[in-house]
């Protein structure tokens, strides 16, 4: 079985914490987060999805079997925290995720 394809975008930000809870309950009317510390994780458009609060940045990662699938799920996460950080200006850069 092949590796997931993954990806990750570190978006900096002096409130990660409020752009967190608010893509997690927005999101969370459609799907179901679990969360563990920092990072809440869910099952987004057939892939996995997770939001991660750090030290002056949000880290979105996006994981999926396939590239189209990984596209989606970058597209929600990224889509709705712009939309979000509109007035901050938060830039959501993919790049993929390192191996390991």
């Amino acid at each position: 079985m092949p590796a997931p394809l993954t990806a990750r975008a570190d978006v900096r930000t002096e409130t990660p914490e409020r752009y967190a809870k608010q893509l997690v309950e927005h999101l969370g009317h459609r799907v179901s987060f679990t969360t563990d510390g920092a990072t809440s994780t869910a099952e987004i458009a057939g892939g996995i999805g997770s939001v991660e609060v750090g030290e002056g940045v949000l880290v979105l990662r996006a994981e999926a079997g396939d590239q189209e699938t990984l596209d989606r799920v970058q597209d929600v996460l990224g889509r709705h925290l712009v939309r979000f950080g509109r007035r901050a200006e938060l830039d959501v850069v993919w790049a993929p995720a390192a191996a390991g």
